[in-house]
């Protein structure tokens, strides 16, 4: 990947861009909690949206009050979201070339680029404007769309195996960060893996973003 030119770079936002573990944690606990689920129930569901976990684990019945309550408790907690190393460096020098991709709702998005002090990207593609979660590739190719360029032509920075799913899936390459997931786990499926951001070289170049990683 050293040395190679993007048209586009699309980053996901949680734990990749922003540390939001401990949040996610804290809501997802009182989840389970509430609705008699077990740890072993939302292993491997990382980096799906709310929706399609709230649709796996809740029966059809009570799906819309679950989603109504982790969406409310998800927003309001914010509590130690921060930035990733690297993140704010990433965004800045991909600059307009820049989406996030997400599988937040927008109004979480905002609310967690905000907490961590991370300015709003030129593109944002939310859980809010998909029907189709990760591991399908629909946000990726709505991100490639916003930006206006060819999927094809585009970087994905992810730290979720489902995420990196639905970048290969949209033909895109794949920067794999391991603050989730181990190299081991993630190699597979990333062009490359690296610790986080800080240890990936971004450099806007006219209407195409240089990459060189890892560094």
């Amino acid at each position: 990947m050293a040395g190679q030119a993007f048209d586009g770079v699309i980053f996901d936002m949680d734990s990749t861009l922003v540390d939001s573990l401990p949040a996610i944690v804290r809501v997802w606990t009182r989840f389970a909690e509430r609705y008699r689920l077990t740890a072993e129930d939302l292993s491997g569901l990382f980096g799906l949206s709310s929706g399609a976990i709230v649709d796996l684990l809740v029966p059809a019945e009570r799906r819309a009050e679950a989603l109504a309550w982790i969406t409310e408790h998800e927003l309001s907690d914010q509590e130690g979201v921060v930035a990733l190393p690297g993140a704010a460096h990433a965004l800045a020098a991909a600059g307009e070339r820049a989406a996030v991709a997400t599988s937040a709702t927008r109004p979480m998005a905002y609310a967690r680029l905000a907490a961590a002090g991370l300015p709003q990207p030129a593109v944002l593609v939310t859980a809010s404007d998909v029907v189709r979660a990760k591991p399908d590739p629909q946000i990726f190719l709505a991100a490639a769309a916003g930006l206006g360029v060819d999927p094809a032509r585009c970087l994905v920075a992810e730290d979720a195996p489902n995420g990196l799913r639905a970048a290969r899936a949209a033909g895109m390459a794949t920067v794999a960060v391991t603050t989730t997931h181990t190299a081991e786990q993630l190699a597979p499926l990333a062009d490359v893996v690296v610790p986080d951001l800080s240890h990936v070289g971004l450099r806007l170049d006219g209407a195409r973003v240089l990459v060189s990683a890892p560094r």
